[in-house]
């Protein structure tokens, strides 16, 4: 079979002319780092355009508020987070030969173009079948028996080329660009989800999806969200990949459960969590990690592993590394910001954490100062003026200082474990993350 060229490359040549993305200079210790929205502009542009695609539905109700989050403005950073690491990583691995043919070679699975075949069939309402009529009669009536089409052989893979030393290419394969996808999908998932169980009313200035459009319904586009993701992480032929993600799905579960048990525990009949505060932390960092440090972390090692990173190498194991100790900083950084600023980086205002009975790390630390800080954890802030409380002890304390100073180390870590990588402007583009995430007001 000829292999025959794909929309992979218009990652090659579209912003070869325009951009650092795709041919970046190896930069110096002393060069200035690359912006890392700036580096991936353009690919972010057309990720999120073709996002969209992802999502139809035969119901257009589903459609519209499926696509409701996705036409605000997002920072976009966990897309971010596997592109850079793609572009960081893409070559070093000991596959990365067999996946760079499969991105070009029709009929190996990895071109953009066979990655789209089973989600572009909107008139399909239950599953993906290669013989169904491309119209939507076919539901008006008994389906009938349809002689399937031999499948065709899938070409052989090219001799491996003899074994030279690792070279970078910055590359991205539609296997990566489609994982981006995912797990902004997946995250757009949970705040549907979230802002259910939260009876939020905003979400990044605008009326948030419940408000919108009702619980049911905002339910019902957070699982729609995640059956598009179970589709489409199928078909990029990665088994630890399909594994990593989907464990996010159930880390997100878990961490939400953990949420609640440590709130509602009493009405749900779960045991209560204990009130001593070494162990609040516990429960606290775990489930920081659950619902937003996991998707960070399997989503930058399965970027690497779809890169061709295999067993034993070290690349996947710096990405979840990375991923980890970032999204952990990240989700200090933006329980400081529920009481530094008027709104969060999530679009929630100021306090929103205290008025759910959630205590994070400044009420937690300020707890350490001010005894009388327990009770109102205790009671989950329900008390008139508990709020107002909380605010004002987390203020006279040093709360705020000693999160920022963990979020502190958990970027430096971050940052320290880039050190394997060579030289990149992708690895620049993470070194900045790492600084920005502790220093933000956003």
């Amino acid at each position: 079979m000829v292999c025959r060229r794909s929309a992979h490359s218009f990652y090659k040549v579209k912003f070869s002319t325009d951009s650092h993305a795709v041919m970046p200079k190896i930069h110096s210790a002393s060069s200035a780092r690359p912006d890392p929205y700036k580096l991936l502009a353009p690919q972010l542009e057309h990720l999120r355009g073709t996002l969209l695609n992802l999502l139809g539905s035969s119901h257009p109700s589903l459609t519209e508020i499926a696509k409701y989050y996705f036409l605000h403005p997002s920072k976009q950073l966990r897309p971010l987070l596997v592109l850079l690491w793609s572009q960081a990583t893409n070559g070093l691995g000991g596959g990365w030969y067999m996946k760079n043919w499969a991105a070009e070679c029709e009929g190996a699975g990895g071109r953009a173009e066979e990655l789209d075949r089973p989600l572009t069939r909107p008139d399909v309402l239950n599953d993906w079948n290669p013989n169904m009529p491309d119209h939507t009669a076919s539901f008006h009536n008994s389906f009938s028996l349809k002689t399937p089409r031999p499948p065709l052989q899938p070409p052989l893979p090219p001799p491996l080329p003899s074994h030279d030393a690792p070279t970078l290419s910055v590359s991205l394969l539609p296997t990566q660009i489609r994982l981006a996808q995912i797990v902004e999908m997946i995250h757009v998932a949970s705040l549907l989800h979230d802002d259910v169980i939260d009876v939020s009313s905003l979400r990044r200035g605008a009326p948030s999806a419940p408000a919108a459009f009702g619980n049911k319904l905002t339910i019902l586009a957070g699982d729609f969200l995640l059956g598009r993701t179970s589709a489409a992480l199928s078909r990029l032929g990665e088994n630890e990949v399909v594994e990593l993600i989907a464990s996010v799905i159930a880390n997100l579960v878990e961490g939400e459960i953990l949420q609640l048990k440590s709130v509602h525990a009493e009405e749900l009949g779960l045991a209560q969590t204990p009130s001593v505060g070494s162990e609040n932390w516990a429960i606290y960092l775990q489930k920081t990690y659950l619902k937003t440090a996991s998707l960070m972390a399997k989503g930058s090692r399965a970027a690497v592993v779809l890169g061709g990173c295999r067993e034993g190498e070290i690349y996947k194991e710096v990405a979840y590394a990375y991923g980890r100790n970032l999204g952990i900083a990240f989700q200090l950084v933006d329980d400081i910001l529920d009481y530094e600023a008027g709104e969060s980086t999530l679009g929630k205002p100021g306090g929103a954490d205290l008025k759910l009975g959630l205590a994070t790390g400044p009420a937690l630390f300020a707890w350490e100062e001010h005894p009388e800080m327990g009770p109102l954890i205790k009671r989950k802030f329900e008390q008139e003026g508990d709020v107002e409380l909380a605010r004002d002890l987390v203020r006279r304390s040093s709360g705020v200082e000693r999160t920022r100073d963990l979020a502190r180390a958990h970027a430096d870590k971050a940052r320290e474990v880039l050190a394997v990588l060579p030289d990149s402007d992708a690895k620049g583009a993470l070194e900045v993350l790492t600084e920005r995430v502790v220093k933000r007001t956003w």
